[in-house]
């Protein structure tokens, strides 16, 4: 019989996991990490109430409490089932989700999309997301950022943007950014501070932009086990850390 995970990464773009990949093997050298992953097609509506509803179908086969981590929407979508269903969360880790935990990537660019070209926001986007890179890489880039458009779960559209006021989150939150994103700024992680409860945590990696745990996976994974060791050590049971 399988171990039942400890965390659970919920990833809302299959065109963007690959970001993750790094960070989730350096966490899966000490616990058991699973991925639930929203997929959709063009004609499908987004819908985040949909997917709350299908992570719970997910969660009904776990039996304990488990560790939500997710970045940006993702991060968004882990919120809003933690705050629907606290009892099935042990704790939540937020990556560049701002207190606005609707704004993300998309949000800046149907922004930009009302005076400039798909393209020309797409190459600049590049950059934006990412830093330099060379011709190959941006193409690629732009393509995955393309991807993300048409087939991921996200509340904003050409004709809408979804914005949220932020509020008290009933798990242990932790939540991290990075001080160079251009997307979730330091002001708007900063949002955050007023609904931290104690034990809560906030942390700001140096670099890396919007996919900072893409560019630092093992500084990011230490910080993340941390939190969650600090979490047992209150609870007086002890995180099953493999050596």
């Amino acid at each position: 019989m399988s171990k039942q995970p400890d965390a659970i990464w919920l990833n809302t773009s299959p065109s963007l996991l690959c970001f993750a990949q790094p960070l989730l093997r350096e966490l899966s050298r000490s616990v058991t990490i699973a991925q639930w992953e929203y997929t959709q097609t063009q004609d499908e509506a987004s819908s985040l109430d949909v997917a709350t509803l299908l992570v719970d179908d997910y969660l009904q086969s776990i039996k304990q409490p488990v560790h939500l981590i997710g970045h940006s929407t993702g991060g968004l979508l882990a919120l809003l089932y933690t705050r629907r269903y606290p009892e099935k969360v042990k704790s939540l880790t937020l990556l560049a989700v701002g207190a606005d935990a609707a704004l993300d990537w998309q949000a800046h660019y149907y922004n930009h999309r009302v005076s400039l070209t798909r393209e020309k926001i797409l190459n600049a986007m590049v950059y934006n997301l990412f830093g330099y890179q060379n011709e190959h890489a941006v193409k690629r880039l732009e393509n995955l950022l393309e991807r993300d458009l048409d087939c991921s779960l996200s509340p904003h559209s050409l004709f809408k943007r979804l914005s949220m006021v932020p509020s008290p989150v009933p798990a242990p939150l932790m939540v991290c950014g990075s001080t160079n994103d251009i997307i979730v700024e330091p002001d708007a992680l900063e949002g955050w501070r007023p609904f931290l409860m104690e034990g809560d945590r906030y942390w700001e990696c140096q670099k890396g932009r919007h996919f900072f745990h893409f560019f630092q996976p093992t500084l990011v994974a230490e910080q993340i086990l941390d939190f969650w060791q600090s979490l047992y050590q209150i609870s007086k049971k002890p995180l099953q850390i493999r050596k």
